[in-house]
């Protein structure tokens, strides 16, 4: 899409300089049938990667590009080195796809820190990271090898993680604490308590932000203090979804009352709730529109900007 910097910027216009009751005409969802489990996201150019029962796929706004069929992909995916790199449950290893060739190149044996599927696969500092051991562990991957050329000991349960600000980000949700690890170092070099029940995470607009999912929060944390600085009340509760950044917001793909809810990041105000209500699935921000996932109604949702309505009239 040759004008993903201006619809971007329209994102941001429509996030950050609307009110909330304005916001929602201005993104307009476009919702397809995809049959079976479709969960977890990553972007990939104009188009996203979507886990689904048996299969990792391809989509477009214009529909299903591609299927590349595995045991059983869970959690979330990462884009690095011209390849998809994803979990799979029963295996309990990470499988590297080709973006062009669509095919499986090569399988890591990595363990998975929880096989039931809520966790994380990231890339940054050059590698692909996923925690591998319930116990406390996190795998790292060598791309131009494909194997695993450091562990890193974490505290135990640790799942989800996130890439950012230079460092990687762990949650363990049973020890309610986030961990900064020094890819550098190969350790943690600091920790910040969190809520109740932390889970997905993601790193971007300035801050970490955490889904406190027992509380119903949005924990903000700042990534050099490493302290957390304010927080966003969603929900009574946020079990599962998943959060997102980008265009000056943060994303959440909720589980209760509606499909998205938008977050403002400097004054933690909730500026609008889009959709009804989906069950779980995934969002992933792109300056062009925001992906979401439904697999409790399975479907992939695109959401683009549509700036031709004029905002609401607000006056009373």
């Amino acid at each position: 899409m040759g004008t993903g910097r201006n619809i971007g910027r329209v994102l941001l216009l429509l996030v950050v300089g609307q009110p909330a009751e304005a916001f929602e005409p201005r993104l307009v969802e476009e919702e397809q049938p995809a049959p079976g489990f479709p969960d977890f996201l990553a972007v990939d150019g104009d188009s996203v990667w979507v886990t689904n029962r048996g299969r990792v796929e391809k989509w477009s706004p214009r529909g299903r590009q591609a299927a590349v069929p595995m045991p059983r992909p869970c959690g979330t995916m990462a884009i690095a080195a011209s390849a998809l790199w994803v979990a799979d449950c029963n295996r309990r290893q990470v499988y590297r796809i080709g973006l062009a060739t669509r095919r499986i190149e090569a399988r890591i044996n990595t363990g998975l820190a929880d096989p039931r599927g809520e966790t994380n696969v990231v890339a940054g500092a050059g590698s692909v990271w996923v925690a591998s051991d319930p116990s406390g562990r996190i795998a790292r991957i060598d791309p131009a090898s494909n194997t695993v050329t450091a562990e890193v000991v974490v505290a135990p349960g640790t799942a989800f993680l996130a890439f950012g600000f230079g460092a990687l980000w762990a949650v363990s949700s049973g020890e309610r604490v986030l961990q900064k690890v020094d890819p550098a170092l190969n350790r943690v070099v600091g920790r910040v308590a969190l809520g109740q029940a932390p889970g997905f995470l993601a790193a971007g607009e300035g801050a970490v932000w955490v889904q406190e999912q027992g509380d119903g929060t949005v924990a903000r944390v700042d990534p050099d203090r490493l302290e957390v600085t304010g927080r966003s009340k969603v929900a009574q509760s946020l079990a599962y979804g998943d959060i997102d950044t980008g265009g000056g917001a943060v994303w959440l793909r909720t589980t209760e009352d509606q499909t998205l809810v938008v977050i403002d990041p400097g004054s933690l105000a909730v500026r609008a709730r889009l959709g009804r209500a989906a069950g779980s699935g995934a969002v992933r921000y792109t300056p062009a529109g925001v992906w979401t996932s439904a697999h409790d109604r399975p479907s992939i949702s695109w959401w683009r900007p549509d700036p031709s309505p004029e905002p609401r009239d607000s006056t009373p």
